[in-house]
């Protein structure tokens, strides 16, 4: 399991004590983690590595599963989690860019003494 996720079993365990995957029990009382569980563990390690909040974990996976809200809801909060991933983003490749120019520029007099960096 920890292997198909790439999420440690401590961490499974901490996710699941924490609400965010359950596993289901086989006729042996095993736990058993299906391709879907496995898939919202590798969700959960991507926003993890993003910085997201365990909290904002739960309300993002449960977009998936909440039927009982107007679809607006779900939609807009999608949303504004697009936005802070997109301005993210921005931010990451302006710094992959300083960081780019330095690159051109190390063995030369052109390199700068600070980071040519620009707003994102």
């Amino acid at each position: 399991m920890a292997e198909g996720s790439g999420v440690s079993a401590k961490l499974i365990g901490h996710y699941k004590a924490n609400g965010l995957v359950r596993p289901e029990r086989k006729s042996n009382k095993y736990r058993a983690y299906t391709d879907k569980r496995v898939s919202v563990l590798r969700f959960i390690r991507h926003a993890r590595e993003l910085n997201f909040l365990l909290a904002e974990v739960r309300n993002i996976l449960a977009l998936w599963s909440d039927d009982q809200k107007a679809p607006e809801e779900p939609r807009a909060s999608a949303l504004r989690h697009v936005g802070a991933l997109e301005e993210k983003a921005r931010s990451m490749q302006a710094v992959a860019k300083a960081l780019r120019d330095l690159t051109i520029t190390i063995e030369t007099e052109e390199k700068s003494e600070v980071p040519r960096f620009e707003a994102a």
